[in-house]
């Protein structure tokens, strides 16, 4: 029996925030998943983030079959969006209609904000975009707002930090009410090899050291990033992009902040990590990753300045 989801739109929706899950679900029903998608608002035509609008939107149901997914995306400039009647109506639908004890309810990004106002992230953990916490916080007091999280489940409540966190978050919940293969092979198909578990950070490693200028040392990064199992000795490197090795380690540490090694031993703990969700043993996911055993992944996960880096 196909399980009810329900996407709820509010005016100046994220695209990504929507098609990114709704996609994800999509794809699991491709793969045996059975999730009937429906996308309400409160009118049958609203604006998104790009001021592209989508039609053809049902009203918001009256009422909700047991086991319904209610899913809300953010808006963007949530401050001005979620003052608009349409997202007022949306908050006293959610008081209305949503029962915790017979529905799941998940916001991406801006729209814990929503659920918030309905009151049902009271006493509960949950998480937003990492520039909307103290708004968060302001909106639930008594609310367990969890910073540097990718998605947060509570119960029947999950929240997103948003963006592509909305895909990691929907893939976890095809895991839960499809089962895991389905949720891998929707994964696979999206090219999504490494979903982000709910302790990921939001700000991740792959992403870090990399808020410089210099393009010497971004295509060097790129070349490790490419394939951090790899044996990259700072002359190879400084071969690959065409200055000497002295200069290179000189540039790393100015543009980057970090040395060559710790760079990559950083990226060899996150990949580590992600082969361990997959479910790797710690010595076959130390050297999937290019440790050389699992007592050297140890060593490096347990440098302060390296286990820093992969929070």
């Amino acid at each position: 029996m196909a399980r009810e989801l329900y996407f709820v739109l509010t005016p100046g929706f994220m695209l990504l925030d929507f098609a990114g899950p709704a996609e994800a679900f999509r794809i699991a029903n491709q793969f045996g998943a059975a999730l009937h998608l429906h996308y309400c608002a409160p009118h049958e035509a609203t604006p998104s983030s790009l001021g592209l609008p989508l039609g053809g939107l049902a009203p918001l149901p009256d009422t909700l079959p047991d086991g319904a997914v209610i899913l809300i995306p953010g808006a963007a400039g949530s401050a001005d969006a979620y003052a608009q009647p349409e997202a007022r109506t949306v908050i006293a639908w959610l008081r209305r209609v949503f029962d915790p004890a017979r529905h799941i309810l998940a916001t991406v990004c801006s729209a814990a904000l929503l659920a918030a106002e309905a009151g049902w992230l009271a006493h509960r953990q949950c998480t937003t975009h990492h520039t909307l916490l103290a708004r968060l916080a302001e909106s639930a007091p008594s609310a367990r707002v969890q910073d540097n999280r990718v998605y947060v489940q509570d119960g029947p409540v999950w929240s997103s930090a948003g963006i592509t966190a909305g895909i990691d978050m929907a893939l976890q919940m095809v895991s839960q009410l499809a089962g895991p293969a389905i949720a891998r092979d929707a994964a696979r198909h999206m090219v999504v090899y490494f979903r982000r578990s709910p302790g990921d950070p939001q700000l991740s490693p792959w992403l870090a050291h990399r808020n410089h200028l210099h393009p010497a040392v971004h295509r060097a990064q790129d070349l490790i990033a490419a394939a951090p199992d790899e044996s990259w000795p700072v002359q190879r490197l400084a071969e690959a992009v065409h200055v000497s090795a002295r200069h290179l380690s000189r540039l790393f540490r100015e543009q980057a902040g970090v040395s060559v090694h710790d760079y990559q031993t950083a990226l060899r703990l996150a990949l580590a990590m992600q082969w361990r969700h997959a479910g790797f043993s710690k010595e076959k996911a130390a050297l999937a990753a290019g440790f050389s055993s699992a007592r050297q992944f140890n060593r490096a996960a347990a440098a302060p300045a390296l286990c820093d880096s992969v929070k």
